[in-house]
């Protein structure tokens, strides 16, 4: 037999007896017959590649290895060939490894559509790449992470999953975490996975430097508007990547440390749909970056704001001169800035679009420099000026008069101005002052001396004077002849003024009230309410009485039964009762929306059944600190008016 098959040893092969001793055993390995005598091994070779290891119990295979075995750069091949966002998705959740992996591919290294990877057609092929690419590449998602939740781990899964859902159009950074920080690994895999990316907001993130502001550079071409505040690792060498590369930039904010002037001269150059511009606690930039900025986009720049910085007197020339299309400007806490600064700026007649004016603790700000700006803006509507104790009377009343198409004034905590500042403001300004504001403006106090006699301002329908506590009953009497067509009113926190000084207002004014806040004015009573609500019923809107701790429920009565407008009632700790509330309740053309009765300790469980019928209507009720009102009958509350949120 041994030539017959052609090999050479003994002719008893396997002489009819099995290799096994246990006759079972062999259905292990061959499927062959107990009166088998030969054996013919396999023509092909065997798919196992582990080693048998045969004994007198049975076989074992070795465990197969695990796809984590595999070098990198055979999962990243692997990885390039998934035909769609939703498997990278998948495969991302896998493990870090495998998510870290994905978020580092970029988009163009995807497989193409020329590929032919899969079972379906060429054409359905290029149609789905098509599609995805067109949805990648939208940018509607916007995500935002704060404190603990922002590491690079959640911004690499951010990158891979938004690309199939419509693309990443917005990504804000709040702080970091402080064991797992943001860094710059986490900005390159957004880099890579978002190149639709249209904003980007970064506060309060120190491990982020140039390198990850770089890679969006590079790589997020759409970019349209810039947040980098507290930032310090972050340089100049950030701009000018931003700006060489992303030349849709419209929106610039800085708030960092290590940035100064080459960076906004780069931005200057290279971005020229620039619209807004705020630099704030930026201690490199000088002179030289803002005139280089504003200079540059002379043409497009609407909005510029300066905060905190080192600039002079040039920068606001620059600005003067150049500001062509700026309509919006906030100037803040600029100490070296002085008045030949805000003279040249008005002076340099650039300024003829500017709407807004904002300035806020500038010592510069005087008589003189405000009325050239006055002189120099043709159509400034709104005028906002905080903290700047160099302006007194004389100067409000100048800029007021020059400032022909003035709309709204805002003056807080300017405490040279007096009650003759304030009515000569009024009497002096235009026919298009609509709004007036006096907020802790320790000047504004009652006079003795005898005023002059001054016309009244038809067109003014707003006048708010908050927190001066030493305006009272006469500073009202003028006000009332001298705004007679008021809609709203906001007396806050003029604990000064009684019903002697209210009642002639509510009685001048003609146009009817639309809005009252009173809250803190501690010596208003009931007959101010009444005689509001009888005068005034048919437009009120809007009623703020909180802390007004004379009014009680015959106040609520008038209201009740004159307000049927009445949308949003303030009653917190005033002394109201339950039968105040019933009366309210029982009102059948009245129809709150908003009602607060917090630290109301004489509203007690008794109101349930008013609050429930009027709940009909509400969509808050603010219950806080009622301690009459026990935790059973809020939840009650809770339950029943499910379309209204109840604060207790």
């Amino acid at each position: 037999m041994s030539k017959l098959f052609g090999f050479a040893g003994s002719d008893d092969f396997c002489p009819g007896e099995s290799i096994y001793e246990n006759p079972k055993e062999a259905g292990l390995f061959l499927s062959l017959g107990r009166h088998v005598d030969f054996y013919f091994p396999p023509s092909k070779r065997s798919r196992i590649s582990s080693p048998f290891v045969f004994n007198q119990e049975s076989f074992k295979q070795k465990k197969q290895v695990s796809i984590d075995v595999l070098p990198e750069e055979c999962l990243f091949e692997i990885f390039k060939r998934l035909p769609g966002g939703e498997e990278r998705s998948a495969c991302a959740c896998v493990s870090k490894r495998w998510l870290t992996l994905l978020s580092n591919i970029h988009r163009d290294e995807f497989c193409n559509k020329n590929t032919n990877l899969y079972v379906k057609s060429q054409d359905e092929i290029t149609g789905m790449k098509a599609e995805d690419q067109e949805i990648e590449t939208c940018g509607y998602l916007s995500r935002s992470l704060e404190g603990k939740k922002a590491t690079d781990v959640r911004l690499a899964a951010i990158a891979v999953g938004t690309a199939s859902r419509g693309g990443l159009g917005k990504l804000i950074i709040r702080g970091s975490n402080s064991t797992r920080r943001v860094t710059n690994l986490g900005l390159k895999a957004i880099s890579h996975g978002c190149p639709s990316l249209r904003v980007l907001s970064l506060w309060n993130v120190s491990s982020i430097g140039d390198e990850g502001l770089c890679e969006i550079a590079k790589r997020c071409h759409l970019l349209e508007k810039l947040d980098l505040s507290q930032c310090p690792a972050i340089s100049d060498k950030s701009l000018v990547a931003i700006a060489a590369s992303c030349p849709n930039l419209t929106d610039l904010t800085l708030s960092c440390s290590n940035i100064g002037n080459e960076g906004l001269q780069a931005i200057g150059r290279c971005c020229p749909n620039l619209k807004s511009v705020s630099i704030k606690n930026c201690p490199l930039v000088g002179d030289q970056g803002i005139a280089s900025l504003v200079s540059s986009a002379s043409d497009v720049l609407e909005k510029v704001k300066l905060q905190s910085l080192t600039i002079t007197d040039v920068s606001l020339a620059v600005i003067g001169h150049y500001g062509k299309a700026v309509t919006d400007l906030v100037l803040t806490n600029l100490p070296n800035v002085c008045e030949r600064g805000f003279w040249v700026m008005g002076n340099g007649h650039g300024l003829q679009k500017l709407k807004s004016f904002t300035v806020t603790s500038c010592q510069g700000a005087t008589d003189t420099g405000l009325e050239a700006v006055a002189k120099g803006c043709p159509n400034l509507k709104q005028f906002y000026l905080r903290k700047c104790l160099y302006v007194s009377d004389n100067g409000l009343v100048s800029f007021c008069k020059a400032a022909g198409s003035l709309e709204s004034l805002h003056l807080e905590e300017c405490h040279r101005i007096t009650q003759y500042g304030c009515f000569g403001a009024l009497s002096n300004s235009g026919a298009k002052l609509k709004a007036l504001a006096f907020v802790y403006c320790l000047g504004l106090k009652d006079l003795n001396l005898g005023l002059p006699v001054v016309s009244p301002c038809q067109s003014l329908r707003s006048l708010s004077i908050r927190n001066c506590p030493g305006f009272g009953n006469s500073g009202l009497a003028v006000l009332g002849q001298l705004c007679p067509q008021l809609q709203h009113v906001d007396f806050s926190g003029l604990e000064g003024i009684t019903d002697a000084g209210f009642l002639p207002l509510l009685k001048s004014t003609e146009a009817g009230l639309v809005k009252v806040n009173l809250s803190g004015c501690v010596n208003l009573t009931d007959k101010v309410v009444s005689a509001m609500a009888e005068l005034h019923g048919w437009t009120l809107e809007v009623v703020n009485l909180e802390g007004c701790r004379m009014i009680s429920d015959s106040g609520l009565v008038a209201i009740g039964e004159n307000c049927p407008l009445l949308r949003d009632l303030d009653i917190s700790r005033c002394a109201i009762t339950d039968f105040g509330i019933a009366s309210l309740a029982l009102a059948d053309q009245l129809f709150l929306q908003i009602l607060s009765v917090s630290g109301c300790s004489y509203v007690s469980d008794k109101s349930l059944p008013a609050l429930i019928k009027m709940g009909e209507t509400l969509l808050g009720l603010n219950l806080q600190h009622c301690n009459a009102i026990s935790s059973s009958i809020v939840d009650r509350l809770v339950e029943q008016l499910w379309r209204c949120d109840i604060l207790s």
